[in-house]
């Protein structure tokens, strides 16, 4: 049998000459990326490396076939291939997850959150209104129903955590379309330790009764009990959502189970494909059979044409994450990042919460350095290591600035990094942000944005990073 990195060689060299036939400057920035990504501690949370056959899934002429509808039910002739992928990356995610019903069609997160509370908002709230009126769709209504139907769909309570605490913007926040869709509520975290206050949120959620109670983070580090959420959700009569976004992964790896895999508990989850699962950017929507028919309205409820490529892309990463060896991957990243926070900890760095339990640290760099997250991430991709500025809990110098940064494992558990070398990296991330400064504005006062890095600084942490990114080569004998 042939070398498969040697034909995936062959065929990335064609496809980039193909490319480069029609506009060099694409070709060039495509092979710029793979040199920046091997090059680079990529810490961010929600990133990752796709293996070769998924990246390769997405380069396909399915992409040039509309598929609207669902498996079997399209508006467009000839959809039988689409079908078949739709419905094989619908299987192998039921079967990853355990779950009853699973809709492959979301673009990305946002989108199928926006399915998701779509679906919520038909199954509790247009289905009974049109039974009621003894109507079989939207459209036998008056224009007098239609218009209190709109207006109770306009009108619902949605729960979920703050921003400031770890939460999302699809997760009812104004600058998002779900914070225009919803009446929106935000818990947050204990003051003293940074985690969730289930007792508090009980009586948050008694006091404003949302039909919709979202859990689930972008820059949480710690876990869910969902069990408790959902006791939550029922005693208020809401449906709970959980987004598994960032951490779907760990639940596909099994590294999160009983009360902490949102599957069994919650009657809606969401997830994005990449980040810890490994896989394409896209999303997927998983729900109980009472949900299915709602969801499954997806498109055209919210979506268009569903991406077949991109449908083929989830199937091929969804069958990867169904093999032993992922649930060593999903082990390592949440072991990494408890030894990321260690090395960071012992070196006298504060983290939100004191540390982590999934696959993201957060770093206080106001307290610990006395930068804002902007300088902070700034200083460490002049000294190549990619993290993203972040707020904490009751952050003080906003969302834009913030006062802290985001730092996850998924992405080099993928290269194999150990135990070991998470914590040498915490090292060259203290190494880098003690030696940073904040420039002074005109007025004498530390600026926010512009900052100091110690001369030679940025160079020696990238040569100690090349030691460790060399021992764990990204696409280890992919030549282009």
């Amino acid at each position: 049998m042939s070398d498969p990195t040697a034909t995936a060689s062959t065929a990335y060299r064609a496809m980039l000459s193909l490319i480069a036939s029609v506009e060099p400057r694409i070709a060039e920035a495509i092979k710029a990326e793979l040199d920046d990504q091997r090059a680079s501690l990529k810490l961010i949370a929600s990133e990752n490396y796709a293996s070769l056959p998924t990246l390769l899934g997405m380069g396909t002429w399915l992409s040039d076939k509309y598929a609207e509808g669902t498996v079997g039910h399209r508006f467009y002739a000839g959809c039988q291939n689409v079908d078949t992928v739709e419905a094989v990356a619908s299987e192998h995610a039921r079967e990853l997850f355990g779950a009853e019903y699973a809709y492959a069609q979301p673009h990305s997160g946002i989108d199928a959150n926006l399915v998701a509370y779509w679906a919520i908002l038909s199954h509790s709230i247009e289905r009974p209104t049109l039974e009621k009126l003894g109507a079989k769709t939207v459209h036998d209504l008056s224009q007098n129903d239609w218009d209190r139907l709109r207006h109770d769909l306009g009108n619902q309570r949605l729960m979920g955590m703050s921003l400031d605490a770890g939460g999302h913007l699809t997760h009812g926040f104004r600058h998002n379309i779900s914070g225009k869709m919803f009446d929106q509520r935000s818990y947050g975290t204990d003051p003293e330790t940074g985690l969730i206050d289930y007792s508090a949120l009980r009586q948050q959620a008694r006091e404003f009764k949302p039909l919709i109670l979202v859990a689930g983070y972008s820059a949480y580090p710690r876990r869910i009990n969902f069990a408790i959420m959902r006791e939550i959700a029922d005693e208020v009569g809401a449906v709970l959502m959980v987004d598994m976004a960032h951490f779907a992964g760990l639940v596909a790896g099994k590294v999160f189970s009983g009360d902490e895999d949102p599957i069994p508990h919650a009657q809606v989850v969401t997830t994005t494909t990449h980040k810890s699962l490994r896989g394409p950017r896209g999303g997927l929507v998983l729900a109980t059979k009472e949900f299915a028919d709602d969801v499954d309205r997806g498109c055209p409820m919210v979506l268009g044409g569903p991406l077949g490529h991109m449908m083929a892309s989830k199937a091929i990463a969804l069958a990867e994450a169904r093999q032993p060896s992922f649930q060593q991957y999903a082990q390592l990243v949440a072991d990494n990042a408890k030894a990321l926070a260690e090395g960071l900890l012992k070196r006298g760095t504060r983290l939100v919460t004191g540390g982590t339990d999934n696959h993201l640290v957060l770093v206080d760099v106001a307290g610990s350095f006395g930068l804002t997250g902007r300088q902070a991430e700034g200083a460490l991709l002049d000294s190549g290591i990619v993290t993203n500025r972040n707020s904490i809990p009751r952050d003080p110098n906003g969302a834009w600035y913030t006062s802290g940064i985001r730092l996850g494992t998924p992405a080099l558990s993928s290269r194999g990094f150990t135990t070991a070398d998470m914590d040498a990296v915490a090292g060259l991330i203290v190494g880098v942000l003690q030696q940073t400064t904040p420039t002074t504005t005109a007025a004498g006062v530390p600026g926010k944005a512009k900052y100091s890095l110690a001369e030679g600084v940025a160079a020696a942490t990238k040569s100690a990073a090349g030691e460790l990114l060399g021992n764990h080569p990204l696409y280890p004998g992919l030549e282009l």
